[in-house]
């Protein structure tokens, strides 16, 4: 599977993108349980019939890219292939050295946005991107050996990654959430994501608080015809004017204000009402 993988990441991205489109279709035929979570989650979201099509294709896009981005040649590096909005403010907060807290949801593709960021800034302030390893073996290798790069560090998604994530920030570095991703057991509160309750992490409001670093909103929207991906930065309040804490309920509100400026590139497959083992349901959970 390995050799696979390097094999497909010397196609051109906009092949991969056709056959990821196909993908994306299979799968959905394929999974009963995957179409229907995708379909009430989009529903959720207030999606039609055309944007959830669309996030079908999308979503086997982002699959079928990831071979060109973790195993890219040295000679091919990210930067041609990413148009920057908001770098400006991205520089200014670096340059103040505080530290700097990015949020990034579950769209369009994600793993650019930390290629990107450590080849303009890694190595100023490298990010230390929190993630949570794959199950199998082969594919655990590969992230693990892709990600670790210049300007780029990672940590897991438990109490040694927020240590390590606090540190980095106290030396006037990086880190890098995806605030919508599930977390574990004890690591989250009850707060609501398109209008139902969703396990939430409290990690970026931590960290915040802890720090004192600037929160940032970063993603990365996948082009068509193969041509690459626009990566934006912004202030969260240039989003939502009126947000004005960054409790996980208000992450939560970034989060859908900046997955409706792209709702077909969103993950909406993605198990993201799950019951975590050992947590409270939301109508369990005391005061909710």
């Amino acid at each position: 599977m390995t050799n696979l993988l390097h094999w497909l990441a010397h196609w051109p991205l906009w092949l991969l993108h056709r056959l990821g489109a196909v993908l994306g279709w299979l799968t959905y035929a394929g999974s009963a349980s995957y179409r229907q979570r995708l379909v009430a989650n989009a529903a959720r979201a207030g999606l039609g019939v055309r944007a959830r099509r669309a996030s079908v294709a999308q979503a086997g896009r982002m699959v079928a890219e990831l071979p060109w981005l973790w195993l890219a040649p040295a000679e091919r590096p990210i930067g041609k292939w990413v148009q920057w909005t908001g770098a400006a403010v991205l520089d200014e907060a670096v340059n103040r050295g505080g530290g700097v807290i990015l949020l990034t949801p579950h769209l369009g593709s994600f793993e650019v946005c930390a290629q990107a960021y450590a080849q303009r800034w890694g190595a100023k302030a490298p990010m230390t991107a929190l993630y949570r390893p794959a199950r199998k073996a082969w594919l655990r290798e590969v992230e693990e050996s892709s990600r670790q790069r210049p300007g780029l560090i990672t940590a897991p998604a438990n109490l040694t990654g927020v240590r390590q994530m606090i540190r980095a920030l106290r030396r006037g570095q990086t880190v890098g959430l995806l605030p919508d991703q599930v977390p574990p057991d004890g690591m989250g509160v009850w707060a609501p994501f398109f209008g139902q309750p969703a396990y939430t992490m409290t990690l970026a409001s931590r960290l915040q608080e802890q720090t004192g670093a600037p929160l940032l909103l970063m993603w990365a929207e996948r082009q068509p015809g193969g041509r690459g991906w626009r990566v934006g930065v912004q202030h969260p309040q240039e989003l939502l004017p009126g947000v004005s804490d960054y409790s996980p309920a208000s992450i939560n509100r970034l989060m859908e204000a900046l997955i409706l400026r792209a709702p077909e590139q969103y993950l909406w497959g993605y198990h993201r009402y799950k019951q975590p083992r050992s947590v409270p349901t939301h109508e369990e959970t005391p005061g909710a």
